[in-house]
């Protein structure tokens, strides 16, 4: 007999949580989600040790990150967000219906290591900025988690966060431009190996993503639009993409604009 999801925000013991949810999985959300008992007993210690790190760095917990409860189904969303705009609430909105998550919390970088950073605003303007744009929405959470890990490397801040919360459910949140240059960012693989990948359209995008390297390496691990729901508890690699209200506005064209206004 299945027993219920333990609603946001209950604390539960790890172990309990990790059978519960796995059972839940393998019954409703036949999607690539393996569970610990249809494994061989040679293969289950290792999927255990992967989801699960058999120890912790004690240094982890001087980070200040977020509140996450066991259970809860958390998007991430990176970037620089210079200036943070609608485009961004768009895509926010729509993995949280979609996605069913609990929340989303925005990483707001140092920098981006693919951009030049030149005339960069300050980490905390920004947060700033995206805390007021976001102000009306309490299930997004801003935080410039990345500046105290002292990296701007998706792939740190996942393994990080992994380690510091394996009972929540994260899914890394990005724009269809994103995944268009996603080959290019360090240890692609390791990130999506990580957690599972929704993909948000992004006006003009929507070719240039679906027939770009990664999106074609990963065919095979792509989840049916009409099944993003269950994509928060798929064993990574796995990605959805999905479609939304297309939001003209960019970061790009907001800076050129404001440039332009100010005779730069």
């Amino acid at each position: 007999m299945l027993r219920p999801m333990p609603l946001p925000g209950t604390i539960v013991s790890s172990t309990a949580l990790n059978v519960r949810r796995h059972r839940i999985d393998s019954a409703a959300l036949p999607i690539r989600v393996k569970t610990l008992a249809c494994l061989p007993p040679q293969h289950r210690q290792s999927r255990e040790i992967r989801v699960r790190p058999p120890h912790r760095n004690t240094s982890d917990f001087m980070i200040k990150a977020p509140p996450a409860a066991a259970g809860q189904r958390i998007g991430l969303m990176g970037g620089s967000f210079n200036p943070p705009h609608d485009g961004h609430l768009a895509v926010a909105r729509t993995a949280l219906k979609r996605l069913r998550l609990n929340r989303i919390w925005w990483l707001v970088s140092p920098g981006n290591p693919l951009k030049a950073n030149d005339g960069l605003p300050a980490l905390s303007e920004r947060i700033a900025a995206c805390r007021t744009l976001a102000r009306n929405d309490a299930r997004i959470h801003v935080t410039g988690l990345e500046a105290e890990l002292g990296s701007v490397y998706t792939a740190h801040t996942l393994a990080f966060l992994v380690r510091r919360f394996p009972d929540v459910h994260f899914v890394w949140v990005m724009g269809a431009d994103n995944l268009a240059s996603f080959h290019d960012w360090k240890r692609w693989r390791d990130i999506a190996s990580a957690v599972p990948i929704a993909v948000i359209d992004r006006p003009g995008w929507h070719l240039a993503a679906m027939n770009a390297p990664v999106a074609r390496a990963l065919a095979r691990n792509r989840i049916p639009e009409n099944r993003a729901a269950a994509l928060p508890f798929a064993t990574p690699p796995a990605w959805t993409f999905l479609p939304t209200r297309l939001s003209p506005q960019s970061s790009t064209a907001l800076r050129l604009a404001k440039a332009a206004q100010s005779g730069i």
